[in-house]
């Protein structure tokens, strides 16, 4: 059974973002079991937060979730999310990044791997 690629391509884009010198945001799904955001903060079930090293102290991205710490209102508070609760990776300035869908999500959602259907032979091309 393979991982997901979820933590790994959320970790690309921001590395991928900062390295340009744009602001990451991530959009939570808020609604998930063990998200702990500031609640104050949800809109129709998801958060929007700034990751920048700016904002944020001791971002760790892995294949089981997303934590950093963060102040809201002048209080320090630790966020914590399971990486399936990611739902998109942007930067502030042009909305350039990755939205994830279920395909990026692995098994974590308990769902078969999408299969070939039969007739049908998978597709190379060349890219140059």
């Amino acid at each position: 059974m393979m991982t997901s690629n979820r933590s790994y391509l959320l970790r690309a884009f921001y590395d991928w973002i900062t390295d340009n010198q744009l602001t990451p945001y991530i959009l939570l799904d808020a609604e998930l079991p063990h998200v702990e955001v500031p609640r104050q903060c949800i809109k129709d079930g998801k958060i929007t937060l700034n990751i920048s090293t700016d904002a944020i102290l001791n971002l760790k991205i892995d294949t089981q979730a997303i934590q950093f710490e963060a102040s809201f209102n002048g209080q320090s508070m630790l966020i914590y999310a399971p990486i399936q609760a990611v739902l998109a990776i942007y930067t502030r300035e042009n909305g350039q990044g990755m939205v994830f869908t279920e395909e990026e999500s692995g098994d974590e959602g308990g769902n078969p791997p999408p299969r070939v259907r039969p007739g049908t032979k998978p597709k190379l091309s060349i890219v140059k």
